[in-house]
């Protein structure tokens, strides 16, 4: 949408978290100016799996698309002042080292709102900046044990699972580009800039949010449903069928009369023994069940004689809801050659191959929208920031030859 066209942001941060913050931004059009340092960068960079480039990996490319590398070194009291010049220039800035880290290197809030009073300063961390917590190195697995996340997987009795990919890591960089636009908006409405305190663990649970909420009044937890749905009906859950596993979410009466149906046990729906028949007969809320493990038992026997594409577009025609189990690559597939559903699919080409991506999440005005410019290099952009920082390219090149900076 380009809604940020003209905002700069400065970037101090790495792996996940903060570069998807500062990854939707730049998809509004933002300029992003990604600080690394000039020896390794980002460690998202490395990897032998999927690289599309030297030292530019399918994983930093997909979240570092249409940035700028300037990478120097901030013991550097050299690359420290020309930091600090493009800090007047700029509008966001984003870090996520460790709290008390940044501000060794000179680049704490205090440091930064003095000379650019109205910046958006966003720090970004494990367990946030205050509490015994909060200087606690923190990974996506380790916080969702911490608050609870990994508990809420499996079934009961069973052992804890984590969630598959990095869901807090990404969902903290989408909080923290939402909490980066609210507070570029006030400052427009006020003028005033903001001070952002961002974690992984605040992500976590705006994530789980209705099931933390739950947990702060009662003081206990939700069982734990394994796959099954959230409503507790007996129709919404995952089945095997004749060819894999199906997932069915016939949570009212009318679905679930639909569901017993279609699956040739209609007589279930008659069967007080294992319905709640008053509850189903005035059909409000959802399903109750009387005896699941019976209920369940009957219903996997019925379903695994199907072949999950003929349930899934039997009950999809009855507005039943209900999904064959794929892999994400199987969906990615079928969903772009089959035109399934909104998804934009963009090709940035690289040196070694092509990245696709998805845009921002959503289509904007029925578009599209261009795709990013390929992640730039490892210092890229380094030698016309630094000039751009009041640098002559004598003193550049002399901070290149002496390692502090990657051009």
């Amino acid at each position: 949408m380009d809604a940020l066209a003209g905002i700069r942001v400065i970037d101090l941060s790495h792996v996940i978290a903060g570069p998807t913050a500062s990854h939707y931004l730049a998809l509004q059009g933002a300029e992003v100016i990604k600080v690394e340092n000039p020896w390794t960068g980002d460690i998202l960079r490395h990897g032998v799996r999927d690289r599309l480039d030297t030292a530019i990996t399918v994983g930093f490319a997909a979240i570092n698309g249409g940035k700028k590398s300037l990478a120097i070194d901030l013991k550097d009291a050299r690359c420290r002042d020309a930091l600090m010049a493009l800090v007047r220039t700029a509008d966001v800035f984003i870090e996520n080292f460790r709290p008390g880290a940044v501000a060794r290197l000179g680049f704490d809030h205090a440091a930064v709102a003095a000379v650019k009073p109205d910046i958006i300063y966003a720090s970004i961390s494990g367990f946030g900046q205050e509490g015994a917590w909060g200087r606690r190195a923190a990974y996506d697995h380790v916080v969702q044990s911490a608050v609870g996340m990994a508990m809420m997987q499996g079934i009961e009795g069973g052992d804890p699972m984590k969630v598959g990919f990095p869901v807090i890591d990404t969902a903290t960089g989408m909080i923290g580009a939402q909490a980066i636009l609210s507070a570029l908006i006030r400052r427009l409405r006020k003028g005033e800039g903001s001070y952002l305190d961002i974690s992984m663990a605040q992500a976590a649970l705006q994530l789980m949010w209705p099931e933390a909420a739950r947990a702060a009044v009662s003081g206990g937890d939700a069982p734990r449903v394994g796959n099954r749905g959230f409503s507790g009906s007996p129709g919404g859950s995952t089945f095997r069928c004749a060819d894999g596993w199906v997932s069915t979410a016939a949570n009212t009466a009318r679905q679930f009369r639909v569901l017993c149906t279609v699956v040739g046990v209609p007589e279930v729906l008659q069967d007080l023994t294992l319905l709640d028949l008053d509850a189903l007969a005035r059909g409000a809320g959802f399903v109750v069940p009387v005896d699941r493990e019976r209920l369940q038992a009957i219903l996997e026997q019925a379903i695994l004689r199907i072949p999950g594409a003929e349930l899934e577009a039997r009950l999809a025609a009855e507005d039943v809801p209900c999904a064959r189990l794929a892999t994400l690559a199987e969906f990615i597939k079928r969903a772009a050659s089959e035109k399934l559903l909104t998804l934009p699919l963009r090709r940035t080409a690289y040196a070694e191959g092509a990245l696709i991506d998805f845009g921002a999440g959503y289509r904007a005005d029925r578009s599209d929208g261009a795709p990013l410019a390929p992640a730039p290099r490892l210092g890229q952009h380094t030698a016309a920031l630094l000039a751009e920082a009041g640098m002559s390219a004598a003193q550049v090149e002399a901070l290149a030859s002496a390692g502090k900076a990657r051009l």
